[in-house]
């Protein structure tokens, strides 16, 4: 049984193109196609890839490390309504027994499936950090870097998990990055006080970025360029980003894409507040307040984010300039490639898997398909 979606606009591997249509067989595109001449009736203005969110610890009042077996399929359901068609849940410092529980989880609901956008495995975010840009992350439970530990972990997440941030001046962690990467592991480096030689060295080592750049490491200074100095410069290194506007200002976001366009990819980092009404909320074991979308710690500091990753497309455009083709691409494509999943997802091609949005001229969400099946906004 074979479906259509028509659109005005679709965004393929060649950039826009006019009138086409996709034929969907078994959640797979088979064909992308002239529209024929007469056929007047559309599914979206603008088709493109569903966006891929990387980096994501709650939203719609649930959190990742929620013991409720409900909170994943309702975390994938928010995702979802927000143009995601595929995530990695993302863990945050803890302890140790409630890291594998949390990895445990997701690894059912990988091989499971269920409701909304579809998760491809894990994001481990701590505890192997360092206290200086700790972020909400509780210092007091930052552990060493142990080769072991790291395949445990990696045997409780059934091989399931995908990403594991550090922070490169900690001892060991060269050799962790590239035992990691020998076991098919990507290596985002973060919530750090490391130097520019520092990082660059865990680059050599096979490291493939930053975490939420900007945020939680060393800025950019002229004498020591910092953390944020080596991933602008440096072309192996992907840059993920908070576009929200408060985690990184509109002209760091414009500096982002002018050194590193292709290597940008939009996350959300977003928390259980996440399309919540403001009050008190909690992340990482510590109370924190949202106020006008915005969470932060007793002290101040940011916690997490209230971002959605349609919200992050658009913000690309209207704040950074860059165009609504280079934005859906950071959103899609780059997370895809950064993940080694751009042979099925990320872009619009036959044999791809049918993960979808239509979006307005605007790129406000119309309707959504997660491998060829529509999802109810």
């Amino acid at each position: 049984m074979s479906d259509w979606i028509r659109a005005r606009r679709v965004l393929t591997e060649e950039g826009w193109r006019e009138n086409l249509q996709l034929r969907i067989e078994n959640g797979i595109i088979t064909a992308v196609e002239p529209i024929p001449a007469g056929m007047m009736a559309y599914d979206a203005e603008l088709l493109c890839p569903a966006y891929i969110d990387l980096h994501v610890h709650g939203g719609a009042g649930v959190d990742v490390m929620d013991e409720d077996p409900q909170a994943l399929d309702k975390l994938a359901m928010h995702k979802a309504r927000e143009g995601v068609g595929a995530w990695l849940p993302t863990t945050v410092t803890a302890p140790r027994p409630a890291i594998e529980a949390a990895l445990m989880r997701i690894a059912r609901r990988q091989q499971w499936g269920g409701p909304g956008a579809e998760v491809l495995g894990s994001y481990l975010e701590g505890p192997y950090f360092t206290p200086q840009n700790k972020g909400a992350h509780p210092p007091e439970l930052f552990r060493e870097l142990n080769t072991e530990e790291l395949d445990d972990l990696i045997a409780c997440s059934q091989q399931t998990l995908r990403v594991v941030a550090l922070a490169p001046e900690k001892p060991g962690a060269l050799a962790a990055i590239r035992h990691l990467k020998e076991r098919g592991v990507k290596v985002m480096l973060g919530h750090s006080a490391a130097t520019y030689a520092q990082t660059q060295a865990a680059l050599d080592a096979g490291a493939d970025g930053l975490v939420h750049c900007f945020n939680g490491m060393t800025g950019l200074h002229h004498r020591e360029p910092g953390m944020v100095g080596a991933g602008l410069t440096d072309s192996r290194a992907w840059l993920e980003l908070i576009a929200d506007g408060h985690h990184v200002h509109p002209a760091a976001m414009r500096l982002c894409c002018s050194c590193a366009k292709e290597r940008t990819v939009l996350i959300t980092d977003a928390m259980r507040a996440a399309g919540m009404p403001d009050g008190k909320y909690d992340i990482c074991g510590y109370d924190v307040e949202m106020r006008d979308g915005v969470v932060r710690t007793a002290s101040g500091g940011l916690a997490g984010s209230t971002l959605s990753l349609d919200v992050a497309v658009r913000n690309m455009v209207e704040l950074a300039g860059v165009s609504p083709e280079n934005a859906i691409q950071m959103a899609s494509l780059h997370p895809a490639r950064l993940l080694g999943v751009d042979n099925r997802l990320g872009t619009i091609r036959s044999g791809k898997q049918a993960s979808l949005i239509a979006l307005d001229t605007g790129l406000h969400l119309q309707h959504i398909w997660v491998k060829g099946q529509a999802i109810s906004l």
